[in-house]
């Protein structure tokens, strides 16, 4: 398998990094904002850049800081970020010209041995010229002026990486995953008794399987993602809220690829005021968006709350596969009793999913992670099934004879067609005489019937009503 050129950009905070990072990537990535430090753990993404697919490394603001805190973690994982790149774009701000850390730094990176580029920033009026002029007592080579922010020099930027970059074999930048649902075309499907939707599993097996890591701050997320990894990939301490950005890592695990994504950890949104944890917050809930599996860490010392429930039926309503993960359950003082807790909370307070799949864990010591995996793709298969429509059909007429809909102005509303339409959730489209006179309790007596007969637990189901279409309508 090919893999793509790797590019880091590094310097000190606030020069544009995370600026540059998105304009190249061609996606609001990473989190911008004017203070400094609000990167922390290095970020990768795809890009096109002179016509060939590299991967974009964004840093946290080099530190002169080490040891155990804040700066001296964010200042390691740049570090190892700059282990794995194959090519250094050092950039200063042209406004502020070469500043001591800036001096300090070139000259540390000078002894790596990657091709480097000196990019000088913010140079889009007269005020980033005296910085272009100082720049070229780093050492580093020519330098480059351009503007991050509004573009400027992004053709010269392209001309020199083009000398820089291995050829490569034509390829593209995959696109995000997208789940739609066509319902002119669901309605077409009416009345074909022979109709099964395309099989497409073996071409979706093929892609890495994205889970998202949820939960409130300071449960654990970033310790179980480097539990997984084997590894510190990505920052964790003490302190809540140390992720940021929703950091995605491709991962293998017995075979079987995955992309793992820690996310910053989701308070109530009524005590987010900060724009930076906004924005956060956005990152998250796109992460389970775009994910198949979602595991919701939980503090196992605290049980579960609002927030933890609010985060679950986040994830249920997208249609993704929910995993809790109790964490920490190495110190829970009475196990059973808080175990019970949780279920029983679960199950009062989640009606759109009975018995969600349930893992206790302790990530920092990695025990009873190969069972939360073999969850994830349990749950991940039954998320997947498919039933055929003749079988479908057979069975509807079994649950309309137990339970008939309620009657439409003493007439029977009758349950005359059903098919899945869709897998990743399960989705189901219903056709009867009047769809608005089924009532939310018939259709969660349909969707337990599917659930129980077709053996869907714990996963979402969705049904949809429609009508047939009357030929001698207007």
């Amino acid at each position: 398998m090919h893999t793509p050129f790797r590019i880091a950009l590094i310097g000190r905070p606030n020069v544009g990094k995370s600026t540059l990072f998105n304009k190249l990537c061609g996606k609001a990535l990473a989190i911008v904002d004017d203070r400094p430090g609000v990167t922390r753990d290095y970020r990768e993404a795809q890009a096109n850049l002179a016509g060939q697919t590299v991967t974009l490394i964004d840093t946290a603001g080099l530190e002169d800081e080490k040891g155990e805190t804040m700066f001296g973690r964010m200042r390691r994982q740049t570090e190892q970020a700059i282990e794995t790149a194959d090519m250094l774009l050092f950039m200063i701000d042209g406004r502020e010209g070469v500043t001591p850390l800036d001096a300090h730094f070139a000259g540390l990176i000078r002894k790596n041995k990657q091709p480097k580029l000196l990019i000088v920033n913010k140079c889009e009026s007269q005020k980033g010229s005296l910085g272009l002029a100082e720049s070229y007592q780093l050492g580093l080579g020519e330098p480059l002026a351009i503007s991050s922010e509004h573009g400027h020099g992004f053709g010269d930027l392209m001309e020199v990486l083009h000398k820089f970059l291995p050829k490569e074999e034509e390829g593209s930048v995959e696109d995000e995953d997208t789940q739609t649902l066509d319902e002119e075309w669901v309605d077409a499907i009416e009345g074909d008794e022979d109709f099964e939707l395309q099989d497409d599993s073996e071409e979706e097996n093929k892609k890495p399987l994205k889970i998202a890591i949820v939960g409130r701050p300071n449960v654990g997320k970033s310790t179980l993602v480097n539990a997984l990894l084997e590894e510190d990939r990505v920052m964790t301490g003490p302190e809540a809220g140390v992720t940021r950005d929703a950091i995605a890592v491709d991962w293998s695990h017995e075979g079987r690829d995955f992309k793992l994504v820690d996310t910053a950890g989701l308070r109530r949104k009524s005590r987010v005021t900060d724009v930076i944890e906004r924005r956060s917050a956005e990152d998250s809930y796109r992460a389970i968006r775009l994910a198949q599996i979602v595991v919701l860490v939980l503090d196992g010392t605290l049980g579960i709350d609002k927030q933890d429930l609010m985060i679950a039926a986040h994830a249920i309503e997208e249609g993704r596969c929910l995993i809790i993960a109790p964490n920490k359950w190495d110190i829970v003082d009475d196990k059973n009793a808080a175990l019970e807790a949780i279920k029983y909370r679960l199950d009062k307070s989640l009606s759109q999913l009975k018995h969600p799949p349930l893992q206790t864990l302790s990530a920092i010591n990695r025990k009873n992670l190969d069972k939360l995996m073999d969850k994830v793709l349990e749950t991940y298969e039954t998320w997947n099934k498919r039933v055929s429509t003749g079988k479908l059909n057979r069975w509807l007429r079994g649950i309309e004879s137990r339970n008939p809909a309620p009657l439409v102005q003493g007439r029977s509303n009758r349950l005359r067609y059903i098919a899945q339409i869709n897998t990743r959730p399960p989705t189901f489209a219903l056709w009867v005489s009047v769809p608005k006179a089924i009532g939310d309790s018939y259709r969660r007596y349909v969707i337990n019937a599917l659930r129980e007969d077709f053996d869907l637990p714990q996963v979402p189901i969705r049904l949809l009503l429609r009508t047939s279409k009357n030929p001698y309508k207007n």
